[in-house]
């Protein structure tokens, strides 16, 4: 009998999946976006760490400086529903290798659904070496991050970053952003002292007032591209 009902049970949750898919199939994909994104924020928030995409102008603030065109190796983390990974499909060039870590495994594969061509891997940004030995890579050009670092340990913002360094060329650039009302909590803060401890270079761009909420970002250059323009 128990395995008669979660076999009901398993099929109204495969039904009612169908159909939320069917839903949102229905409608504008930015509507249908903002609905993903707002399910896998109250899945994990804390993973997530906002409830809308985020906008075309922190994407275009984030990608300020990159020539992706030349990169041969560009590496997003947290790409969530695609809002920075549609503008960086649209400047990497033909011979770009472009992959993607992305933890919440819905998005994961939303992403392989929507954009083709990025290699997605739904895992943590810690494993960026294991995909790049994958792909025959040794280091990343760009190391592109929407990550809630305001909302992680500091154990696994170390870890992170020390993958980064790992990780990134000596001519090659880290970008990430945070929010303005996160900016003063104390991991962001400790967040904002690792970057200056871990990185030759950390530049601050301007508050991104047209997203929600609204964020800066942090441009970062190694010892080697220290005072390369960005």
């Amino acid at each position: 009998m128990n395995d008669f009902y979660a076999g009901r049970a398993r099929a109204r949750t495969n039904g009612a999946s169908a159909s939320s898919v069917s839903f949102l199939d229905k409608l504008d994909p930015a509507v249908a976006e903002r609905l993903q994104f707002l399910g896998a924020f109250l899945r994990e928030p804390a993973r997530v760490g906002a409830f809308v995409p985020s906008s075309p102008a922190l994407a275009q603030a984030m990608l300020h400086g990159c020539n992706l065109k030349d990169a041969k190796t560009v590496v997003e983390f947290g790409p969530g529903t695609g809002a920075f990974t549609r503008l960086i499909l649209e400047r990497i060039g033909k011979q770009t290798a472009f992959l993607a870590l992305e933890l919440d495994e819905k998005h994961a594969r939303g992403l392989r659904q929507h954009f083709p061509r990025l290699n997605v891997y739904h895992d943590s940004a810690e494993r960026i070496q294991k995909y790049l030995i994958q792909h025959r890579r040794s280091k990343a050009d760009y190391i592109i991050s929407g990550l809630p670092w305001a909302n992680m340990a500091v154990k696994v913002q170390e870890h992170i970053l020390d993958a980064v360094v790992a990780s990134l060329a000596p001519d090659g650039m880290f970008t990430t952003f945070s929010y303005v009302h996160a900016c003063w909590l104390p991991r962001a803060r400790r967040f904002r002292e690792r970057l200056e401890k871990y990185f030759a270079e950390v530049k601050t761009s301007r508050i991104v007032w047209r997203n929600v909420p609204p964020a800066f970002v942090f441009r970062c250059r190694s010892a080697a591209g220290h005072g390369v323009s960005g």
